[in-house]
């Protein structure tokens, strides 16, 4: 009670106080505390935008990195930072998504500011990263992302569950998405929402684990021997994704979400390699960031691609196309 007490003060001070960006922001948040599919879905938003023609520009916090202030990640031609300035995820999507700028801080409206000023020609729009908490930024569209795999975190706010605002805080979104590998539909989602205040639409992305990629280019050979090596918050969703593919798992190792690997953890890594006699790691896109020219050992990723419903592309567009004109 006195958790969510809390966030309804915090969202109250807020309300009035918002900046706004002189550009549409398309924010992609959660309710839960790590694991939602949100990066996916924030890369396959900001390409659909990018494709349609509109500069678009990233604004993360860079969650555990350790650069200060604004930081500009990629300019739309790749990481200029590495993970531990900039963060895993930023590096990540950098990466992902030729032609999108990505800026990093913990203030995202000053973050937009600095792409606006420095950016040329500037974006013309935002799309802000685990953004559905991040209140001091005005945001014209608001999407929810929930896992189908716990849409509800058990339904309980910390300590006691793995919420963390309170389901009733749907009400401030103008659409929930469906994350993950499921039958439930986006309209299933919405209708068990309404209880709680929320009124919009919903939709599914259906999560998709592509093909294992040898950082150093191809695929591995099927019947590799592989230590699996992972550092989200969700492993065993990475755990089951590997087992589909024609691989050998020899043994797993994992740490905590967002961990940077510090040296003890590479001798660990490097140990583990060794002992179980495997011929490659393989890891998700987002430790392979932080892991690539680190380790002198064959690395590989499992890619994972978010691919939103049709509808929820048409619904997006037309809210966007509103809200540009009304920015005129």
């Amino acid at each position: 009670m006195l958790y969510g007490a809390v966030h309804s003060l915090r969202w109250r001070w807020y309300a009035r106080r918002s900046k706004r960006l002189p550009r549409p922001v398309v924010s992609v948040g959660n309710l839960h505390w790590g694991g939602t599919g949100k990066t996916p879905l924030v890369a396959s938003i900001a390409g659909h935008v990018r494709d349609r023609g509109l500069r678009t520009a990233i604004l993360s916090r860079g969650y555990r990195s350790r650069g200060r202030g604004v930081r500009l990640v990629s300019t739309g031609e790749g990481p200029l930072l590495g993970p531990k300035v900039a963060g895993d995820e930023p590096v990540l999507l950098a990466g992902l998504l030729p032609g999108v700028s990505v800026v990093v801080g913990p203030d995202r409206f000053e973050a937009g500011r600095h792409a606006l000023e420095r950016l040329e020609p500037p974006p013309e729009v935002f799309i802000l990263d685990d953004g559905f908490s991040h209140l001091g930024l005005f945001r014209d569209i608001d999407l929810l992302a929930f896992p189908s795999d716990d849409p509800f975190a058990g339904g309980r706010l910390l300590p006691g569950g793995r919420l963390r605002e309170p389901l009733s805080a749907a009400r401030r979104a103008d659409a929930v998405v469906l994350t993950g590998e499921t039958e439930m539909s986006g309209g299933e989602i919405a209708e068990a929402l309404r209880g709680f205040g929320f009124e919009g639409p919903g939709f599914s992305a259906p999560t998709r684990v592509e093909a294992p990629r040898l950082a150093a280019g191809g695929a591995p050979p099927d019947g590799s021997r592989v230590l699996l090596v992972a550092a989200i918050a969700r492993p065993r969703r990475f755990l089951e994704a590997a087992r589909r593919f024609e691989l050998e798992i020899t043994e797993t190792l994992t740490f905590p979400d967002h961990h940077d690997y510090p040296s003890s953890s590479l001798t660990s890594i490097e140990e583990a390699f060794e002992d179980s006699g495997a011929d490659i790691v393989l890891t998700t896109t987002k430790d392979e960031v932080k892991l690539l020219g680190r380790l002198d050992i064959p690395l590989a990723s499992l890619p994972v691609r978010a691919e939103p419903e049709d509808s929820f592309w048409s619904w997006l567009d037309r809210r966007l196309d509103q809200q540009i004109a009304a920015i005129g």
